[in-house]
């Protein structure tokens, strides 16, 4: 089996799924490149991985590797097309070959967007018109599904997907050790310092926190433009003893945080997309604290399960469920073990890969086939 995915550039979220795929299929798999990473990641720590493994294909080159990659979308037996020109994929469907459209939910600032003519015409032209064509959805948010039946797109052809970063995978012994130096309990939060991912939650939190006599440490990690606004929320807040800001840091010294972390707050509101920092979170044995109009947020965390979910704006709910978690360690504790449990067993790369190698050998053979849960498991609408 020949696959090809086509994506802008390799992310780290990406890689470890594209190395699963090369384990399975070797030089059959290949990972077309559209654009050079943005200077803007370099600077933020992101790795150019471009140009580091032998699977890419970056066809911003030459023409060259544009002609192949053009060839790759005819001749592949499986195409994924992520965030990539549709020319890659108009020649397949009329050919009618097999192909997933990998995306997160079209319609992130409200599906009110439906009512702008604008936004109907360009929902309807990228998922209407192969309705009746081998063209599959990977939702990379719980909320893809709906947004593209609402205009008749993937019935019945929609599978749970998402974004697989690198699961890090302890003993017993080290899961233990993560964080059990922590004299008191450690709160994190991590993002861009912008008004959608409302950093501003984690400060109030920390006030009333506070104010009710908790004891608690909060790192933020991050950068971007309410950067001096937080800092100064944080001041007339007199939290400046508990939060601490750290700016920008690597991928890899953003996850030593998240291992010594207690509680992960994640705050974005609906108009993120996918949020791979739950993955993160989640492997690190965190227990995760989050709002459930985020798109990751259905698909990987179960209230009370292996996490905790607020409703949307709802700042005394995230209060509540921050004072559950420090009033009950032990439950804090089960909740990250069972977080790392389903990054471990069920949401990783590995079984992704398997998943959907499984799944497109049995599309291609004239089979519909859905798994009960996880990665390629059907996703509802939401």
């Amino acid at each position: 089996m020949k696959v090809a995915f086509y994506s802008n550039y390799l992310t780290h979220h990406q890689l470890p799924f594209c190395l699963e795929m090369v384990k399975r299929l070797g030089e059959n798999f290949t990972f077309i490149a559209t654009e050079k990473i943005e200077e803007e990641r370099i600077q933020l720590g992101y790795e150019d991985l471009n140009h580091k493994y032998p699977f890419v294909l970056n066809v911003y080159e030459s023409d060259e590797k544009e002609q192949r990659a053009l060839a790759l979308a005819k001749e592949s037996d499986v195409v994924i097309l992520g965030s990539a020109s549709e020319r890659y994929l108009i020649e397949r469907m009329k050919e009618n070959k097999l192909s997933f459209r990998y995306t997160e939910r079209p319609l992130k600032k409200g599906r009110r967007k439906l009512f702008n003519l604008h936004v109907l015409n360009t929902m309807m032209h990228l998922h209407t018109r192969y309705a009746f064509k081998k063209l599959y959805l990977l939702c990379a948010s719980a909320y893809t599904a709906k947004d593209c039946a609402l205009v008749g797109g993937y019935w019945n052809k929609a599978y749970k997907w998402g974004y697989f970063p690198e699961v890090c995978e302890y003993s017993e012994e080290e899961f233990l050790r993560l964080k059990e130096n922590n004299e008191k309990t450690r709160i994190l939060w991590v993002g861009r310092l912008i008004p959608w991912k409302h950093p501003e939650y984690a400060i109030r939190a920390a006030k009333m926190l506070k104010d009710n006599g908790y004891e608690f440490s909060m790192d933020i990690i991050g950068t971007g433009e309410l950067n001096q606004s937080l800092r100064e929320l944080a001041k007339s807040l007199d939290v400046m003893d508990v939060v601490n800001f750290l700016g920008s840091m690597s991928p890899t010294k953003v996850r030593q945080y998240m291992e010594q972390a207690d509680i992960y707050l994640f705050t974005s509101n609906c108009q993120e997309g996918w949020g791979a920092v739950l993955n993160e979170s989640m492997c690190s044995g965190c227990a995760v604290i989050a709002n459930r109009s985020i798109g990751a947020v259905p698909f990987l965390l179960t209230q009370k399960e292996n996490g905790l979910l607020y409703k949307d704006g709802n700042l005394q709910d995230l209060y509540r469920k921050v004072v559950y978690c420090i009033e009950h360690p032990e439950e804090c504790k089960r909740m990250g073990r069972q977080a790392y449990k389903t990054m471990t067993e069920l949401w990783n790369a590995r079984v992704a890969a398997e998943r959907l190698i499984d799944i497109s050998k049995k599309l291609l053979d004239g089979e519909k086939y859905f798994y009960k849960e996880g990665p390629g498991s059907r996703a509802k609408w939401l």
